[in-house]
């Protein structure tokens, strides 16, 4: 769509007069939704209701079956309503396919961005908006968790409620934040630092990112229903599954949404990256982001299904009596557990690599020095792909698994620490004599080289068997987790937010303000979590809502660094909105950084390039005279300022 647009000139969307009447009501938008979502619902009690009647089944209304249809039907006439499926439902009707008008393309006012939007632009701004709201809510969720614990005994939630409370923040953290965040810069930045018109299918792009606010909201109706929010962990284990209230149900449903938004993001990604390169963008001349992007899409679409399938057969041991997972019938629940880590294994670095892909970007631009090492930082992003699916049977060294599998598992699990350990070295080289730039995304960046070093050495201790037998299921699991994705995932969501601003919004940010979100955090993420690690090795057990009074003082310290980390985060959040309503107008490149995402205006035209760039060379010619990264019309653009000729 966008490159017929760009071949036949149309910069700009046409806009259709708005309709009027009963007109307004049919056409797709939060109005037809406002009456569709009822009707969806109602469809979807009349379905149950009446195949329950007629086949004689008691009772009728049966809460757990009615959640299971009204979280499938509700959601759909929701999308339907909203018009994600209209053109779709155009063409399968058999009627001629209509001009594309480009009047779902693009922003001209707010509004725009609370609608289908087939912009990447739009979409990517949607997602991280949307991705950090959860985020919000987590955190909260995750504060309410520090003050029960803040003292031994109880304070605000009885067990069941502190078990939901860490469910919750387990799975927005995960399902709604680090994973569609990076999919949300992805979204904005890849077709622009690939030369792209937009992504390869903005259609399905659009409904990628309307999954995600259903799959959370999902999640969280949990809180309403009776019993309470689902309580069995954000991993959901059996046969605790098995048993849990209703809202469980809602856990299940959810991660199916956010599993199909995930795939069907991935699968965009890599046919946008393989197909919709600029001439001349050979995969040798990509940003490193853009290679952390195709890895990570191989491994979501490679890695997702299997923990569809799990919640789908725990689904169905609920609500149609199978019994893949119940003990009593002969199922298997430790078989749920290797499902489960065949996929959330390999979503650790769904989880990271995205993130290491910014931070090469962000290095290189602040060091003023190439990547060292691109072509091998390249093959270890690939390498850990391949690596991903042999590890998953480490987190279940104590789950009566077959002891054979112990030592080819732990083999595995300490050789992904090279490739791994590359980027790091790369990194470190890349900064040595390097003209360093301390902006605030260049602080992210090396705070994330630090905290991730920390969580990838306590990662080695429970990789290996002995030890991981004394430390699981305790706080030190608990504190290596959270350095691994805080300390590592958020920082390099936090350096890409600070990076990226000025392009997404057109504003620059406050830089002071940035510099105390850096430090508040810092100082509170460890205040919360270094301790963890040695009260976990005393023995305090996580997911526990009491504990002995020996550990109170270090559960303090805790909680104080917790308070401190939302403390910066709500500095952060002011930084932002106040910065895209009256932060100083940003120019094109403000950090003079040479991938093609700077070479545009900011915010970027809404199809992204005048005309179709022409790649020449590598993206990170920091310091090398004359180098040129891409031109357009053979000599009008690209090159070096006079000032990076020659920096290292």
């Amino acid at each position: 769509m966008a490159v017929e647009a760009l071949k036949h000139g149309h910069g700009t969307a046409q806009r259709p007069a708005a309709p009027r009447g009963l007109r307004r009501l049919t056409r797709g938008g939060w109005l037809r939704a406002l009456w569709t979502t009822p009707l969806g619902f109602g469809l979807a009690t009349a379905l149950v209701c009446g195949i329950r009647w007629a086949a004689g089944w008691e009772p009728i209304w049966e809460l757990q079956v009615l959640l299971t249809a009204w979280t499938i039907i509700t959601p759909l006439a929701f999308l339907a309503g909203m018009g994600a499926f209209d053109y779709w439902a155009y063409w399968v009707s058999g009627r001629r396919t209509r001009p594309e008008d480009h009047s779902g393309h693009g922003a001209d006012s707010w509004r725009d961005y609370l609608r289908v939007n087939t912009d990447h632009k739009v979409i990517g701004v949607q997602y991280v908006v949307t991705t950090f709201g959860f985020f919000l809510i987590a955190g909260l969720l995750a504060l309410f968790v520090r003050a029960e614990l803040a003292q031994p005994g109880s304070q605000f939630v009885d067990t069941q409620g502190y078990n939901g409370l860490v469910s919750a923040h387990a799975a927005l953290m995960i399902f709604l934040f680090i994973v569609p965040v990076f999919a949300g810069f992805g979204n904005y930045v890849i077709p622009l630092m690939i030369g792209a018109p937009d992504m390869a299918f903005p259609r399905l792009n659009a409904l990628s990112f309307w999954l995600l606010p259903i799959a959370g909201g999902t999640m969280l109706a949990g809180f309403l229903l009776p019993g309470g929010q689902f309580a069995a962990g954000w991993t959901n284990y059996p046969p605790l599954a098995e048993v849990n209230p209703v809202g469980n149900l809602m856990f299940q449903m959810g991660v199916q949404f956010a599993g199909a938004s995930s795939i069907l993001t991935a699968l965009n990604f890599l046919v946008t990256i393989i197909t919709m390169r600029a001439p001349g963008m050979t995969f040798w001349r990509m940003p490193l982001l853009v290679w952390a992007n195709f890895t990570t899409s191989l491994l979501v679409v490679l890695a997702t299904p299997f923990i569809a399938g799990s919640q789908f057969m725990l689904l169905l041991d609920r609500v149609l009596h199978t019994n893949f997972f119940v003990p009593d019938a002969a199922g298997y629940a430790i078989g749920y557990q290797h499902i489960f880590w065949f996929y959330s294994h390999p979503a650790v670095y769904i989880m990271i690599l995205p993130g290491f892909g910014i931070i090469s970007e962000v290095i290189s631009t602040f060091a003023r020095k190439p990547i060292f090492g691109y072509r091998l930082m390249a093959l270890s992003l690939v390498a850990i792909l391949i690596l991903g699916f042999a590890v998953w049977a480490h987190h279940m060294f104590v789950a009566g698994m077959a002891p054979w599998l112990r030592i080819p598992m732990m083999v595995t699990t300490l050789l992904i620490a090279v490739p791994t350990g590359i980027k790091v070295f790369s990194w470190l080289a890349t900064l040595w004599e390097g003209k360093l730039n301390l902006k605030t995304p260049m602080l992210w960046a090396l705070g994330f080289i630090l905290m991730f070093v920390i969580g990838g050495l306590s990662g080695v201790y429970l990789g290996s068997v002995t030890i991981d037998q004394h430390a699981s299921d305790t706080y030190f699991v608990v504190a290596h987790i959270h350095y691994v994705l805080f300390g590592g995932s958020v920082f390099t969501i936090f350096a890409g937010a600070y990076y990226w601003f000025p392009k997404m919004t057109g504003r620059m940010y406050d830089e002071r303000l940035g510099y105390v979100h850096f430090w508040l955090t810092v100082i509170g993420f460890n205040l919360t979590f270094f301790v963890q690690h040695y009260v976990g090795l005393q023995g305090m057990p996580r997911r526990v809502a009491d504990y002995d009074p020996s550990f109170a003082s270090w559960n303090m310290l805790s909680t104080i660094g917790a308070f401190t980390l939302g403390a910066g985060t709500l500095v952060f959040v002011y930084n932002l909105l106040v910065s895209w309503l009256r932060g100083s107008p940003a120019p094109a490149n403000p950090w003079r950084a040479r991938t093609l995402e700077w070479l545009v205006s900011s915010p970027p035209p809404k199809f992204n390039f005048e005309e179709i760039p022409t790649v020449v060379g590598g993206p990170y010619g920091y310091g090398v005279p004359g180098a040129r990264h891409a031109v357009f019309n053979g000599d009008r653009a690209g090159t070096a300022e006079p000032e990076e000729v020659g920096a290292r």
